[in-house]
């Protein structure tokens, strides 16, 4: 069939992308599903630094690649070996499949599947399928999903129904910034009652991590971001308080449990400096890969502490997003405060130089508004 989607033609340009515009809104083909996989209509998609991480290089992936991986919309077509799911359903995107057999599989969400992370990194579908094409020429996949379009075919367990009362820009915020920040606190961070609980790094995923302990109803939650925009947000979500990284070690302001969310070699050191004796600090940023940073082994030795790396929050998306689902059903979760802009596919790369500057929690393409 054919479809219309945003694919990153190439990495590394220079800045401002709406000026060397590396994505492309292209017309494309779209094979049918295979026995394994569904035909999803795209209704909302969310933009967020893992897809910014490929167009600046920082993320080395096969191109072309059709980009987006936080997404939502409704099955219009199942292959012959699915089960569990129905045409007509909304779903969930998950930009990281689990096979349910291997064996990083059975460790409860700590790590990822390696099938998954196998296909992810060769652009192609769980099974190692290419659905797309443009002129005979094969557009790889953006982590199983490739979400900034008007249709995707995705492999079964990239998707997980949601009921049609959420609506498709919250579900599309659940599958990335609501699984990864909120898993950071719930699965790896595990605060006990009333205890302190920071954020580091307030963007789609650090503000998501501070609704989700607030969520809780036990305990402070500190919000920390060098952007005082995002510091007054963190407030009115209900942040106990708020500072700035230059703030936090100056003051010498420590939590039991800190949550690193900036993906920046410096927030690391500042997370783990805010981290009190004995606590936790989990770092779900994700840095250029050549990012190194300085702390000291003796503290971590002689304070007890312990430093958790947390990938898509350490979830099992089928278990863990109907909770964040219910959760925002009950109002405890208030997804649609983190949502900054809806927007049409055609701003793609400007939207881009909003999520660099800092601008944008999340921005949200809706698609049947374009």
């Amino acid at each position: 069939m054919k479809i219309r989607g945003a694919v990153l033609e190439s990495s590394g340009l220079p800045r401002p992308y709406a000026t060397s515009v590396p994505i492309s809104i292209a017309d494309l083909e779209l094979d049918p599903p295979g026995p394994s996989e569904v035909l999803v209509r795209i209704e909302a998609a969310g933009i967020c630094h893992s897809d910014l991480s490929v167009i600046d290089g920082n993320r080395s992936r096969p191109l072309p690649m059709l980009l987006g991986h936080e997404a939502a919309g409704r099955i219009e077509q199942i292959g012959a070996d699915v089960s569990g799911l129905t045409i007509g359903q909304r779903v969930v995107m998950v930009f990281l499949p689990r096979c349910n057999e291997c064996a990083e599989c059975r460790t409860d969400g700590k790590l990822p599947c390696a099938p998954g992370s196998a296909a992810n990194n060769a652009g192609t579908l769980l099974g190692g399928d290419i659905r797309l094409h443009r002129d005979h020429v094969d557009i790889k996949h953006h982590l199983g999903v490739s979400g900034f379009a008007t249709h995707a075919v995705v492999d079964q367990h990239s998707v997980v129904p949601v009921g049609n009362d959420v609506p498709p820009d919250i579900a599309a915020v659940l599958g990335c910034a609501v699984l990864t920040g909120g898993g950071a606190v719930i699965n790896a961070g595990r605060p006990e009652r009333g205890q302190t609980l920071m954020v580091v790094g307030l963007g789609g995923v650090g503000m998501a991590a501070l609704i989700t302990a607030l969520s809780l109803g036990e305990g402070e939650v500190i919000g920390v971001d060098s952007n005082p925009d995002k510091l007054i947000q963190a407030t009115k979500l209900g942040a106990s308080s708020t500072y700035t990284p230059q703030e936090i070690v100056e003051l010498g302001i420590q939590a039991p449990i800190v949550i690193e969310a900036a993906g920046h070699p410096r927030a690391f050191e500042t997370a783990v400096e805010a981290t009190a004796p004995g606590g936790t600090t989990v770092t779900v940023g994700l840095p250029a890969p050549d990012a190194r940073s300085s702390i000291s082994p003796l503290r971590v030795v002689a304070e007890a502490r312990t430093i958790i790396g947390s990938y898509l929050g350490s979830a099992v998306p089928a278990r863990d997003i109907p909770v964040y689902a219910q959760l925002w059903r009950e109002g405890r979760l208030p997804v649609e405060k983190l949502i900054s802009s809806r927007i049409s596919l055609w701003d793609i790369n400007s939207a881009m130089d909003q999520l660099a500057d800092g601008n944008a929690v999340r921005q949200v393409i809706v698609f049947d508004e374009n």
